[in-house]
């Protein structure tokens, strides 16, 4: 592997961790030997394609996930890697914009997995002006010219500076985060500085039901919730790497203001 991507071993016993479960358990599941497993995840022995898929979906490894193993291994990927423009994902944008205009006037914007956003509807416009953080957002169908946004940068950034409970929503989301970046590198610097801002939460103080961000705005204070959304048992990567971010007034005053 002269590209810096990881062996199969490596993406194997990673999976495991992630599940925590044991080689002795995960080979019980699996029908075959521990040592059998054990070899594989030392790169003594390599399993068979029908094997391998098996032992990814045993471990609930995301799709990417699953595609690098096969192609450590080999073999030809399982899952469709698309891009979110192309024409085989022309019904799920549809999906995705009317969802995000049906969500207004509270803002809601789609997400990838590096958490750029994707798509936007006026709600976040609004917010984002409300508390003067300039950039250009793409609409609800994912049309835009100006530079991708990334909403992690943002919240680190301009808009992290009118989140009045910003260590506190840092720290709700680390575990999310570092989740997330097992499957997507690319998301670690970004998860490294989320947690030096995480680190400044009072651990004293223990986590609502429910986060709220609150931002202080010309209005006043905005305070949000956040749902997110996923597609359905995706057989597609970028479906399976994006989510809907659809955010709620957390008080009557946030709701009186956005309607």
């Amino acid at each position: 592997m002269t590209d810096g991507a990881q062996t199969l071993p490596q993406l194997l016993k990673q999976a495991r961790a992630r599940r925590r479960i044991s080689q002795l358990d995960l080979a019980i599941e699996l029908g075959v030997s521990q040592r059998h497993l054990s070899f594989v995840e030392v790169g003594r022995s390599r399993p068979g394609r029908e094997l391998l898929l098996r032992w990814l979906r045993a471990l609930d490894a995301p799709l990417l996930v699953r595609n690098q193993a096969l192609h450590a291994a080999g073999y030809a990927p399982a899952y469709d890697e698309g891009a979110w423009d192309g024409a085989g994902l022309a019904d799920a944008r549809r999906a995705v914009a009317r969802l995000l205009r049906s969500h207004e006037p509270w803002p809601a914007l789609l997400l990838g997995p590096a958490w750029d956003v994707l798509a936007a509807n006026a709600g976040v416009a609004w917010l984002f002006d409300a508390v003067d953080v300039p950039v250009d957002l793409p609409g609800p169908d994912g049309a835009g010219d100006g530079p991708v946004v990334n909403l992690l940068d943002l919240a680190l950034g301009p808009l992290g500076a009118a989140v009045t409970n910003l260590p506190e929503t840092a720290a709700a989301l680390l575990g999310q985060l570092s989740h997330e970046a097992v499957a997507h590198p690319a998301l670690r610097e970004r998860v490294e500085r989320v947690a030096e801002v995480a680190a400044q939460h009072d651990t004293r103080t223990t986590f609502p039901p429910v986060l709220v961000s609150r931002y202080a705005s010309r209005y006043g204070e905005i305070a949000l919730l956040s749902m997110f959304t996923t597609f359905g048992t995706p057989h597609s990567v970028t479906l399976e790497s994006l989510r809907v971010e659809l955010m709620f007034p957390a008080d009557e005053a946030t709701r009186a203001l956005l309607e």
